[in-house]
């Protein structure tokens, strides 16, 4: 439907899921370390049922015959992305033609170079395969003075005290917002310092945010998604967004 609607622009991303809180409530029992094999099982039964008829017996999926309609404009099917990390994800995009959505959380350039050798690891794993688009994602922050360099991490930092429950599954979640982390309890922990979540995530001035993107160019990431929000307030959202459209993209024209 989204297909139609948008007049076939629709791209469709896929993932096997992140943290076990979701599992727990979906597939009570299922490990999120083995969401990988039900992801990879169900996709290629999506591709199908958008074609027509289609009965499924496999190991985690079963269902009598079955379609979806309305089918998609695009034909065969609409691009399609899957989230990799795991060398066995970058193996199953490149043998099935998957665009691969990658994040390197908050981790230094080094977390980019690894992803980028899975893929070419891949690639030589399944010769005549086709390359597949390789996007890279980075939480997000222009701004127009350097010293406001902090307003990002800040507002970083208490969006990542939230996820540490989700990550750890903790259980402090009300209403679907997990409970804050207390910020003094982090203050020296590595993962959350400033200056590694400054000079790791995308946040700068226009000219900064230049230099850090080069970097993944070179190394050969063809699309670069831009992660809003991380508990950044909406005036500065909107600013980064108007930095970044007007005066970061025309410098990768």
């Amino acid at each position: 439907m989204a297909d139609l609607l948008s007049g076939g622009r629709l791209e469709f991303g896929i993932g096997s899921g992140a943290y076990q809180r979701e599992f727990d409530r979906m597939h009570p029992g299922l490990k999120q370390t083995d969401g990988w094999k039900y992801m990879q099982e169900m996709l290629p039964a999506v591709l199908a049922l958008w074609q027509g008829d289609y009965a499924h017996n496999g190991e985690f999926w079963q269902f009598p015959t079955s379609t979806s309609v309305p089918k998609p404009l695009q034909q065969p099917h609409p691009p399609i992305w899957v989230a990799a990390r795991a060398p066995i994800t970058y193996d199953f995009a490149v043998k099935h033609g998957l665009n691969i959505m990658s994040w390197p959380l908050t981790r230094p350039m080094q977390e980019a170079e690894l992803y980028k050798s899975r893929l070419d690891e891949a690639l030589a794993n399944n010769p005549g395969r086709a390359r597949p688009i390789f996007a890279m994602m980075r939480h997000t922050a222009v701004y127009d003075r350097k010293e406001d360099w902090m307003v990002p991490v800040k507002a970083a930092q208490r969006q990542l005290g939230q996820f540490e429950n989700l990550f750890k599954n903790m259980g402090d979640v009300a209403n679907g917002f997990p409970k804050q982390i207390d910020l003094g309890e982090i203050a020296n922990r590595a993962e959350y310092d400033p200056a590694m979540l400054s000079a790791n995530l995308m946040f700068g001035t226009p000219d900064e945010v230049i230099a850090k993107l080069k970097p993944y160019a070179a190394l050969g990431v063809d699309e670069f998604t831009y992660y809003a929000s991380l508990g950044l307030g909406m005036k500065e959202q909107k600013r980064s967004l108007e930095l970044f459209c007007a005066e970061v993209v025309p410098a990768f024209a």
